[in-house]
């Protein structure tokens, strides 16, 4: 068996295995490999580091503490891309969302608050969202609004029967 790191079309990375090379490009030619994200065919091999297992000079397992420092940073650095690269709506992110999936705004990045009620509505009617963490307490209230953006990269929407 071979292990293959994929990519769609639309760059939604994920893997695969197959029996062989050839399993690969069979499955391939007779539609049968899709993305599980946006269920695109046009799926092609992304580059793999090989997987070499040595005993010489293993590094230690990283420690807890450092692996929750290592997420806390990337967090902050998708947070900080978010702040500076999307326009933000504030209170009006499901209108807006909305909208610009609507083509009723003009579309661009944003990022804003809305209500679990909110991004529920927003999910059920197929308009692409993502909350993005933020480090503060959360409240007990169930209303508290949840940072939201919607994915940067285009969204296929596929009918599933």
């Amino acid at each position: 068996m071979i292990r293959y790191a994929l990519r769609c079309i639309v760059e939604h990375e994920f893997e695969a295995w197959f029996s062989s090379s050839d399993g690969f490009d069979e499955q391939v030619a007779k539609g049968l490999v899709e993305c599980p994200m946006c269920g695109s065919q046009a799926v092609t091999k992304a580059i793999m580091a090989p997987m070499v297992r040595t005993t010489k000079g293993k590094e230690a397992p990283q420690s807890l503490a450092e692996a929750q420092q290592a997420v806390a940073e990337a967090l902050h650095r998708l947070r900080r891309h978010v702040e500076t690269t999307h326009d933000y709506v504030g209170n009006g992110f499901a209108s807006e969302a909305r909208d610009i999936h609507e083509g009723l705004a003009p579309d661009r990045p944003i990022y804003g608050e809305a209500t679990p009620d909110e991004v529920r509505g927003l999910v059920e009617d197929g308009v692409p969202v993502a909350a993005v963490p933020v480090f503060s307490p959360a409240a007990a209230d169930s209303e508290t609004k949840l940072p939201l953006l919607p994915p940067v990269a285009p969204v296929i929407d596929k009918k599933l029967n």
